[in-house]
C-alpha cells in the first residue's frame, strides 16, 4: 500500500495518494471528513485525475492519424504512480512522465504535474501539462473530487444543494448505454441557479453540462458550513453519484466522453485542447470551506 502524503493549514488537512495523485482525505480543523467514505458498495474512488481523456471513448480507443490506440475510461493517469517532486508542510507536487506503457495508448511525450497547496481554508489544486515535443499535443483533462453527502455538520442529506454562480439555461447532455454521449439532450434540473440533490437525478449516470457558464459552485446545506468549488479553466462540468451513496462528485472538465459512434481523429473530439510545442497548459481548481 502506498503511503499518503499529508499537508496542513490552520483550517484544513489534506492527504493525497501518489497513485493517481489522488486527493483521498480533506478534513476540517476538528478532523471532520469532507470527502467520500469510499464505500466499496458504490465506488472506491476519491478524486481521480482524468488524463488524457475524459469519460468513455468509443470502442475504448482513440484514433490518431489513422491509427487506433486502446484507451480506458478517464485515461491512465488515475492508475499511475506519480513521483513526489516537491513537498513542504502546506504544499506537495506530484509528477508523471510518459513511458513505454503510456505511449502504447497515447503516443506523446509529456510531463503532468499536480500541485496541492493549502492556504487557510482553501485547497488549491493546479495541473501543469507540459509538452516537450516540437508539435502540438492534443489532450483532455479533468478533476473528479467526491465530497461527502451529507457534509459532516448535522444537516439532512435531503437539504444539500449545489448553487451555480451564473445562470445555466442550456439543456444537459445524455450519456448513452456504452458511456459515450448520445445525440439528444435532457432538460436542466436546475431551479434558477440551484440544483437540489436527490438520488433519482443520477439513475441514468452523471449530469453533464458541455458548456457551463459558471466558474464556481457552492455545495452544502444552507444552514451549515458549505464548500465552494471554483474551476476557472474548465468549460464543462459533470455532477455524479450512485443513488444511495454518501458522496457527490463535482467534476470540472476540459473535455468530455466521445460522441456516440465517434470514429474521428482524437484532435477533433469535443473539448480536446492543444498543448503548444515546448509549452504548458495549466488548469486549476480551488475548494474552500465556508464556515
Amino acid at each position: 500500500m502506498t503511503d499518503l502524503v499529508t499537508i496542513r493549514s490552520g483550517a484544513l488537512t489534506a492527504a493525497i495518494n501518489p497513485v493517481g495523485a489522488e486527493l483521498t482525505h480533506l478534513r476540517d480543523a476538528d478532523g471532520r471528513e469532507l470527502m467520500t467514505n469510499a464505500d466499496p458498495t458504490f465506488w472506491t474512488g476519491h478524486a481521480p485525475i482524468l488524463f488524457p481523456v475524459i469519460g468513455m471513448t468509443y470502442e475504448k480507443a482513440i484514433r490518431l492519424d489513422g491509427t487506433s490506440y486502446p484507451m480506458a475510461k478517464h485515461g491512465f493517469a488515475r492508475h499511475s504512480l506519480f513521483d513526489t517532486v516537491a513537498q513542504s508542510d502546506a504544499s506537495v507536487t506530484f509528477a508523471l512522465t510518459d513511458s513505454a506503457e503510456t505511449r502504447a495508448s497515447y503516443p506523446f511525450a509529456f510531463r503532468l504535474e499536480i500541485t496541492f497547496t493549502l492556504r487557510d481554508a482553501t485547497l488549491h489544486v493546479e495541473a501543469r501539462i507540459h509538452n516537450p515535443a516540437t508539435e502540438p499535443m492534443p489532450a483532455s483533462f479533468g478533476f473528479h473530487p467526491a465530497f461527502a453527502w451529507p457534509l459532516p455538520y448535522g444537516q439532512d442529506r435531503a437539504a444539500h444543494r449545489i448553487v451555480f454562480d451564473a445562470d445555466e439555461p442550456d439543456a444537459l447532455r445524455v450519456i448513452a448505454a456504452d458511456g459515450t454521449i448520445a445525440a439528444g439532450t435532457r432538460p436542466s434540473p436546475l431551479d434558477g441557479r440551484t440544483l437540489t440533490l436527490r438520488d433519482d437525478l443520477f439513475t441514468n449516470d452523471a449530469l453533464v453540462w458541455d458548456h457551463v457558464r459558471s466558474d464556481a459552485v457552492t455545495y452544502g446545506a444552507p444552514q451549515g458550513p458549505q464548500l465552494r468549488i471554483a474551476f476557472p479553466d474548465t468549460p464543462m462540468l459533470g455532477i455524479w453519484t450512485k443513488p444511495g451513496a454518501a458522496y457527490v462528485c463535482v467534476e470540472p472538465w476540459h473535455g468530455i466522453a466521445d460522441p456516440e459512434g465517434f470514429t474521428g481523429d482524437f484532435r477533433d473530439k469535443p473539448g480536446v485542447f492543444d498543448v503548444p510545442a515546448g509549452g504548458d497548459k495549466r488548469i486549476a481548481m480551488q475548494v474552500t470551506l465556508l464556515a
